[in-house]
């Protein structure tokens, strides 16, 4: 690919400024005629047609051919080159992390799941972090000169303008995500992992066109990715979403942010796992009774949603209950945003209406009439690869987003 655009970006010159806008169109809409990019852009035909003759010799923008059309002249159909260059993205988990590889169209390339990893808050782990990403751009089979980008999905509070997370892995006064990219060799972003959920449903998951949307992750802990007009709201530090945070229980349960009553205490998969043991403990009988028992290996997530979906009803019921109490706080937020589309993701949206279900049942009980029918409330489509498929188009879409 040639670097010189990139180049210019950095240094902010006008034209490639307008080649970035051109490029940001055909992220989010495919293949179009120079008409259709030159009224979207706001600028004349015969400019557009000089920035799409340099960013085709260049190598960024491909002609796709004639376009079919009833009569009269056919005119030529352009989008991005898909070899012009590749972005990783990398999605951090509990007990593994995914790393993917797009091309410049946004196709997935490679695509390696559950890699074990620890994610822990250590220097050790933040070393193993980068060794398995090197690892993977080397065995990904491309030019390493055409990877442009690498995004880093992180819980907790993550500033991704800056580049700082505080909540993992800071250890240096300079920003995380120059620290990883002194490490690993290539220029590195990161962001916070529910927004890059939401941020891939959105791109290519089960958004059809709806501008205004919640992503609520219910994983390990809870959180909220936003959608406001088509953007990604991510408020003034980067630290909007933190739904898992509200102090909505008056238990003396201990949220690991250091508080006591958090949402997060009683609807999260920490507090599935946690409620479980607890029960199973207490004499309940479950699936997983014998495997608890045994005190080997701890019980994961994974686990427990499997024993979900074979229809243990101890399992379900646990489950339905947290549907129960998120569904509550989601109505607060329907009542808040007025959201077209309300996305149940992360691990416990594999239950599918075990969930769901509850969660729309308290939804219609506790919000406004008026503003909660405006809403669907679905199950997300990318389920498990949400993270990464969210990270990969963010490395691509901060290179040339304004």
């Amino acid at each position: 690919m040639n670097q010189a655009l990139l180049k210019e970006i950095e240094m902010g010159s006008k034209n490639a400024l307008l080649k970035k806008r051109i490029i940001t169109h055909y992220i989010y809409n495919g293949s179009s005629t120079i008409t259709d990019l030159s009224k979207e852009l706001d600028l004349s035909v015969p400019t557009v047609t000089k920035f799409i003759s340099e960013m085709c010799d260049d190598g960024y923008i491909n002609d796709y051919g004639k376009l079919e059309t009833s009569g009269g002249r056919h005119p030529s159909l352009y989008g991005l080159n898909p070899e012009s260059g590749y972005f990783i993205g990398v999605d951090i988990k509990k007990f593994a992390i995914n790393i993917g590889l797009i091309n410049f169209k946004g196709d997935m390339v490679e695509l390696k799941m559950n890699i074990p990893y620890k994610f822990e808050n250590t220097q050790e782990a933040l070393e193993k972090l980068c060794k398995l990403i090197s690892n993977f751009t080397k065995k990904a089979g491309i030019n390493p000169e055409k990877v442009l980008n690498i995004c880093i999905n992180i819980s907790g509070r993550v500033n991704p303008e800056s580049g700082y997370s505080f909540s993992m892995f800071n250890f240096s006064e300079l920003p995380l995500a120059e620290v990883l990219a002194k490490k690993i060799g290539y220029s590195v972003c990161i962001d916070n992992d529910t927004r890059a959920m939401t941020y891939g449903e959105y791109m290519q998951g089960c958004v059809k066109g709806e501008k205004n949307i919640i992503f609520v992750n219910v994983s390990w802990g809870l959180g909220i990715g936003i959608i406001i007009d088509g953007k990604v709201y991510t408020g003034k530090s980067g630290f909007s979403g933190e739904f898992g945070h509200i102090n909505v229980f008056d238990n003396e349960i201990l949220c690991h942010c250091g508080k006591k009553g958090c949402l997060e205490t009683e609807a999260s998969g920490s507090a599935l796992h946690r409620i479980l043991l607890e029960r199973i403990n207490n004499g309940e009988c479950s699936i997983l009774s014998s495997r608890i028992a045994t005190k080997e290996d701890p019980l994961t997530l994974d686990e427990i949603i499997a024993a979900v979906n074979q229809e243990d009803l101890l399992c379900i019921e646990i489950v339905e209950e947290i549907g129960q109490k998120l569904g509550k706080q989601i109505a607060g937020l329907i009542n808040l945003f007025n959201p077209e589309l309300v996305i149940i993701g992360g691990t416990l949206s594999l239950t599918g209406d075990y969930i769901t279900q509850p969660i729309k049942t308290a939804v219609r009980k506790y919000s406004l009439n008026l503003v909660n029918k405006d809403s669907v409330i679905i199950t997300s489509k990318l389920k498990d690869k949400a993270g990464i498929v969210g990270a990969c188009m963010l490395a691509r879409s901060r290179m040339f987003e304004s």
